[in-house]
């Protein structure tokens, strides 16, 4: 899978939510809320060819991580959340 394509949701110190692509410098898409960004996220990843989405909580640490299709998830019978 092309790492080009994997997504990061995180809060900005504006107190806004970037989606952003990992090989990129700015964000994609700023939000309101953390759920706004990971639907932007998923969308774009969905009509980019899939890829890996990373969901990073308020504290910085990553909270989730999933594979949007079609992106082969490593491990699917381990992968409940989503």
């Amino acid at each position: 899978m092309s790492k080009g394509r994997d997504r990061t949701v995180f809060k900005r110190p504006d107190g806004q939510w970037a989606n952003k692509r990992n090989d990129a410098d700015r964000a994609s898409s700023l939000h309101r809320t953390q759920g706004g960004a990971e639907k932007a996220a998923r969308d774009m990843l969905t009509n980019q060819g899939g890829g890996e989405l990373t969901t990073k909580g308020e504290n910085g640490k990553i909270r989730s991580k999933d594979t949007i299709a079609p992106g082969r998830d490593p491990n699917p019978p381990k992968d409940r959340e989503h």
